[in-house]
């Protein structure tokens, strides 16, 4: 939800005040922030080196890092809000003497460029680079401070090439391999879609009035399960991740301890034999303990035994795909947990090894192929899911486990249906009966492994990553099909191995390279004879998941980076990007990072060692998106207000962890901000060139300026301690328009000298300071304003002095039971007795508490006072 009321904002950017000025004296200084932002961008452009991190230097290094955005064709204000955050800390840390990594490139294969290719006859390639070029254009205008000399654009050879060479490293460590998986198959495209291509009612996106297809496929994979534990026990050392992020990790690695146990398909009436699955239903299970108590065996729609089983059985076969319909709804829905639950039998029966008992077969849409073995024993008194299907289709219950009174001479009554407790005493358990739970998993499980089936086991959520796409825009796999030889690997001298331009993807059946005998037909390197190229291309998180290593080194032309370069820069002091990244892309990066550790080419066991969330920009009470409409143009924002005024309200409108609700009416309160600062130094800045830049002590100031210096130490302290901690650089800009506010309250004083000239320049140098990560056209064109010459970005951020901060009066709140009454001022310093006999003292308290007795007095120092009178 946004953080708060738009109504507050407003509120505080009024309170800016600029009708306080008079009217002719606004005129003569009005801010024209196109003409400013024009005369800053065209000298930006003019050095390309501006940005750029020290290549060698003693300096400590930072690497702050947006996730780079994919090439849609334009920058929304959603996309601002996350390059602002980013933007304002690389430059908060410039000033602060680091050296600082602040790069950007572009995820730029992908699915869209077909779809855009197809529907607008524009080649990939040249509809991706004219995306890259506007959308470039867009950031430089908005002032970002990207260092461009290390650009990546993922489409092209140089980057590719080497998630190519990656591939034949996986390979070499037996980390890729091949295999069939089920795909989504559509009959008339003749390929293979996304999930994201396959529409609700179960029909190809192109075709509405087809049904995809669950079709097995040979497809190559990337043994990330390898390093599943490693995943999931380092996320402890990630301190500096969201613990929502790591939380959804853990699920998603989902690490369970349990047995195998391998239920046979009985032999049924006119049994012709087992399919190709064959007889064995293989069940995990995390509590062994309960099987006396299962009733049924439950498969997911997609197990290939079902499959089997549906084959010569069109009715059942129906009923599977509609249970599969009913999944990939409730996946797009977004819990599939909350489906209601429909199952189908198969007329068919398992055995249960331990009892030997008949169990039905059947099929049901809560059951997961990803997760376990796509089947489960469904022990209905024990587990809430398995007790609502057996209420629902009249399955047996059967009590299996009691619980443990802790007194022996009770009598232990049957606990309310379904009874979960991992603590309890087996019953109707044969052998095993009168074990504890604990005690029965160990024997159990030993006795399923002594006599062959089943086993003790660790199994995770997390399965190896299928890389295969059978589209066209992306990394072509660098594996080559030999009669003679099998597979084999395309030899690293040849990489890259080149994507082709001239195909045509709107009119080819199956995968587009398949149909270019050019690109498909090679000889053979380690026979001579004939082969032909895998024409599968890498999913394109794979481009994703080390980019970031690439920007250390980004035109190194024999390794992908240089081990040295990279370990100066790692890991990623600050990663930005939305929480819809959590799963995917941040474990595939981090199993990235892992193999290239083994590999030796790096020495960090993680790429970022602090994460940070951003929320979504909310327009019109819907997340920001080209598909709902909704879109806000950064372009018209800029046009209309300034790309300050754009940044600047990105960051306030909300704490940058929050969404953030757009209105324009924010935005129009944010430049009359801007205004009002620009107003003030330019009337306010003579004689600030030749001003001493040494502070002029407290004790010498009027109390005018004792109250400037005092605001000013205090925004120092708030802006500071918000960039080192939670972020919230609303509050940092609020603290900002409060100083501006005192600054125009001491206008007069200023006007009539009382406030020293030295010491007023010192204060709008600070102000600028603190301007400047979030308006950085603005905060230059006043620093040359008020006569300085050297670089802002590198000039050093104001220090703040706790005794010039410390207020010498306290306003104090005075509460009756509870409720306001009063305030007093008494000096910060004051003891308890004489902030107690001044709130006494005070005439609204008197008439509060008059003829009552004070039972109670509460004093919180510096804070309040509460009498309890009665």
């Amino acid at each position: 939800m946004p953080s708060r009321d738009n109504s507050e904002i407003v509120t505080a950017v009024n309170n800016a005040r600029p009708d306080r000025l008079n009217d002719d004296r606004s005129k003569d200084d009005r801010y024209d922030p196109q003409s400013v932002e024009a005369k800053w961008f065209e000298r930006w452009q003019s050095d390309p080196h501006l940005y750029a991190a020290e290549p060698h230097t003693t300096k400590k290094k930072y690497y702050v890092l947006e996730m780079l955005p994919y090439p849609s064709g334009a920058l929304h204000m959603g996309h601002v809000r996350n390059y602002a955050i980013g933007d304002a800390l690389a430059r908060y840390m410039w000033m602060n003497g680091y050296n600082v990594l602040h790069p950007m490139g572009w995820d730029s294969f992908g699915l869209p460029a077909e779809n855009a290719a197809i529907q607008n006859n524009t080649p990939p390639r040249q509809w991706t680079l004219g995306n890259i070029a506007k959308m470039k254009a867009q950031m430089n205008r908005l002032g970002f401070a990207y260092d461009w000399s290390r650009e990546v654009t993922t489409c092209l050879p140089d980057y590719y090439r080497w998630n190519q060479w990656f591939f034949l490293k996986f390979y070499e460590q037996g980390l890729a391999y091949r295999k069939k998986s089920r795909v989504n198959w559509c009959p008339k495209c003749a390929t293979v879609l996304a999930n994201e291509q396959v529409l609700a009612n179960g029909c190809c996106w192109r075709h509405e009035d087809t049904l995809v297809e669950q079709r097995e496929l040979e497809q190559w994979f990337l043994r990330i399960t390898k390093y599943a534990d490693e995943l999931l026990r380092d996320l402890d050392k990630l301190s500096g991740w969201p613990e929502k992020v790591r939380t959804m990790q853990r699920n998603w690695i989902g690490r369970s301890e349990g047995a195998l146990i391998d239920f046979k398909l009985d032999y049924a009436e006119n049994h012709k034999g087992f399919g190709p699955a064959g007889s064995t239903i293989s069940v995990f299970t995390t509590r062994i303990d309960t099987i006396f108590g299962a009733t049924s065996v439950q498969l997911a729609p997609q197990h290939p035994i079902v499959d089997d089983l549906a084959a010569n059985n069109p009715d059942l076969r129906a009923k599977v795909d509609q249970l599969i319909a009913e999944q990939r709804k409730a996946k797009e829905v977004g819990d599939i947990g909350e489906i209601e639950k429909h199952g189908v039998f198969t007329g068919r029966y398992a055995v249960n090894p331990f009892n030997n008992e008949k169990v039905p077969v059947w099929v049901a849409n809560y059951i997961l192929m990803d997760y376990g073995t796509g089947a489960i024993m469904s022990v209905p008194a024990h587990d809430e899911r398995d007790y609502e299907f057996a209420r629902k289709y009249k399955l047996e219950i059967r009590l299996v486990v009691l619980p443990v009174s802790n007194d022996p001479e009770e009598t232990v009554a049957e606990p309310p249906l379904p009874f979960n407790a991992h603590e309890g005493m087996l019953i109707n358990s044969g052998q095993f009966g009168g074990l504890e739970c604990a005690d029965a998993i160990q024997k159990m499980s030993a006795f399923a492994e002594k006599n062959g089936f089943g086993k003790a086991t660790v199994t995770y959520r997390l399965k190896d990553w299928g890389i295969s796409r059978q589209r066209y825009w992306g990394t072509p796999i660098p594996m080559l099909y030999c009669e003679k030889d099998g597979i084999v690997p395309v030899p690293e001298k040849d990489l890259p191995v080149i994507l082709p331009e001239a195909v045509d993807i709107a009119h080819s059946l199956g995968s587009p390279l398949g149909g270019l005998p050019e690109f498909v037909n090679v000889t053979c390197p380690k026979c001579g004879g004939p082969a032909r190229r895998e024409t599968d291309t890498m999913d394109t998180f794979v481009d994703s998941s080390w980019y970031f290593y690439r920007y250390t080194d980004a035109h190194n032309d024999r390794a992908p980076f240089d081990s040295k370069t990279a370990q100066y820069w790692f890991p990623i002091d600050q990663y930005i990007g939305g929480v819809e990244h959590a799963i995917l892309h941040l474990i595939y990066s981090r199993f990235w990072t892992k193999f290239m550790r083994d590999l030796g080419l790096i020495t960090n066991d993680e790429p970022v060692d602090h994460l940070f969330t951003q929320g979504m920009v909310i327009k019109d009470g819907a997340k920001m998106s080209k598909s709902l409409g909704n879109v806000v143009s950064p372009d018209e924002m800029v046009a209309r207000y300034g790309a300050d005024a754009a940044r600047l309200y990105s960051l306030f409108a909300a704490p940058p962890d929050r969404d953030l609700d757009w209105q324009d009416s924010g935005i129009a309160g944010i430049q009359r901000f801007l205004g009002k600062v620009y107003r003030f130094v330019a009337r306010n800045a003579a004689g600030a060139a030749n001003a001493s830049a040494e502070p002029l002590p407290a004790a010498s100031l009027s109390p005018q300026a004792r109250q400037i210096q005092r605001k000013l130490h205090q925004t120092i302290k708030r802006v500071s301690d918000d960039f080192q901690g939670r972020w919230h650089f609303n509050t940092c800009i609020s603290a900002i328009m409060e100083l501006v506010n005192v600054l125009y309250d001491t206008e007069e004083a200023i006007a009539e000298n009382a406030i020293p000239t030295p010491f007023l320049a010192e204060v709008q140098r600070s102000l600028v300071l603190l301007l400047a990560p979030f308006a950085p056209y603005l905060a230059h064109e006043l620093w040359e304003i008020l006569g300085e010459k050297g670089d802002l970005l590198k000039t050093p951020w104001p220090k703040y002095d706790a005794a010039l901060a410390k207020e010498e009066e306290l306003e104090i709140p005075v509460q009756i039971n509870g409720k306001l009454r009063s305030r007093i001022v008494v000096p910060a310093d004051a003891t308890e007795d004489f902030v107690l006999e001044r709130a006494l003292a005070d005439e609204k308290v008197q008439s509060a508490i008059a003829g009552k007795q004070i039972v109670k007095t509460i004093f919180v120092p510096g804070k309040l006072v509460n009498f309890v009178v009665r």
